[in-house]
């Protein structure tokens, strides 16, 4: 009885290991080097997004901020590593790796630094640089629970220089982005910095790189 029982626990196992995302082994929804999406704030429900509009204060560079519109094509980025030899096209995306997250329409790059955010005086996240390379202070990590940052978690975005998380608390901005809101850095790891991937073109973990997942 006991031989069986162990058996079974053995091929429990085994079967656990197999399944995809499981045992450090990407599954099918796993976020790749390249892709192109939207990430939806869960605790806000509304779309990181950037534009041709600089802040009117602090370092006044291209501003970041939440909209609720899921069409806006102005809420696209593409998921780069630290150096792009460090994600290859099609690799998928490790929890705790460096990457770096560029605004597909204007070529900026999601940035922070030690100026106070206009609304509520946390740390302004800005979009900064040139055809997508600007400086250190565009590098985050992807803080999630498993191997891989896989589509259907929340993630948290950790900036590497600050040590700031990305975050929305709701304030809102008036003319010319009424109703937009504000995306700044935040100290503390809560309920205001998790991110889920949404709408967007996903590179499969594949030696194809004309492969690609459209949602």
């Amino acid at each position: 009885m006991r031989r069986r029982r162990c058996c079974c626990c053995l091929l429990l196992l085994l079967a656990l290991l197999c399944e995809p995302g499981r045992g450090g082994e990407p599954g099918p929804g796993a976020v790749t080097c390249g892709s192109v999406l939207k990430l939806l704030n869960t605790r806000h429900n509304v779309r990181l997004h950037s534009h041709e509009v600089k802040y009117g204060s602090g370092s006044g560079q291209q501003s970041v901020t939440g909209v609720e519109a899921s069409d806006d094509a102005n809420s696209y980025w593409r998921i780069r590593g630290k150096n792009d030899d460090t994600c290859q096209r099609g690799t998928p995306v490790k929890c705790g790796q460096a990457i770096r997250l560029t605004h597909v329409n204007t070529g900026k790059n999601l940035h922070t630094h030690h100026f106070p955010s206009p609304l509520s005086n946390n740390q302004e996240v800005s979009a900064f640089g040139d055809d997508g390379e600007g400086d250190d202070l565009d590098i985050w990590t992807v803080q999630c629970s498993g191997t891989h940052w896989e589509r259907e978690d929340a993630v948290r975005f950790k900036h590497i220089g600050t040590d700031v998380f990305l975050s929305i608390t709701g304030e809102q901005y008036g003319h010319p982005i009424r109703g937009q809101r504000e995306v700044h850095g935040m100290n503390s790891p809560n309920h205001h910095n998790y991110w889920m991937a949404m709408e967007g073109v996903f590179i499969k973990p594949s030696m194809d790189p004309a492969k690609h997942d459209e949602l």
